[in-house]
């Protein structure tokens, strides 16, 4: 059975142990999507991907529990009063008796591990950017929010709030630049 998988959580990297179930597996990742965050929802390709990724978990726990159980025996007797070739129904017979195949196992390669895990490395450094420009935004509508314009608020308050504004103003006079940023030049 495949040994240690690697899953992304909102609290950092864990390990999960799967005893060989793919389901198991895609249960854990399917999981490990914050289905209920914000960032699903505003992103259209994103979103349609995670739903996309959701129907398949539904189709493999369909799959899952279809094939649970092994299948039944073969009915060769059925067989032998429908076919004709008795001999050929036989000599089935005997192959499936006779024939013991070895299970089949499939191993996750150490190249597609690696790369999965530097798509991960990748996609953290992302949403860490992303955090910080959600941390940078949230902070920048807070100070906007205080140092909102009213009908009260002088152009004194204004060059005080966005001192960016103030020295780009004083350049502009000292310039003589006084219609540089109209419409009509």
């Amino acid at each position: 059975p495949p040994s240690i998988v690697a899953i992304g959580g909102r609290l950092g990297w864990s390990a999960l142990r799967f005893g060989g179930s793919h389901l198991e597996f895609a249960e854990a990742i399917y999981l490990a999507i914050l289905q209920s965050s914000s960032v699903f929802k505003g992103d259209n390709e994103l979103s349609a991907s995670v739903n996309a990724f959701r129907g398949w978990v539904a189709s493999a726990e369909g799959l899952a529990e279809k094939y649970s159980a092994p299948p039944a025996p073969v009915d060769f007797s059925t067989a032998k009063k429908s076919i004709r070739d008795k001999t050929l129904v036989d000599n089935l017979e005997k192959l499936y008796s006779s024939s013991t195949p070895p299970a089949e196992t499939h191993e996750w390669s150490v190249e597609d591990q690696a790369t999965k895990a530097q798509q991960i490395k990748e996609a953290e450094g992302r949403m860490t950017f992303t955090q910080e420009m959600i941390e940078d935004t949230l902070k920048e509508i807070e100070f906007m929010k205080a140092n909102r314009t009213t009908r009260e608020t002088s152009g004194g308050d204004v060059l005080e709030a966005y001192p960016d504004v103030a020295e780009e103003v004083d350049r502009e006079i000292e310039n003589r630049e006084w219609f540089k940023d109209t419409v009509g030049k």
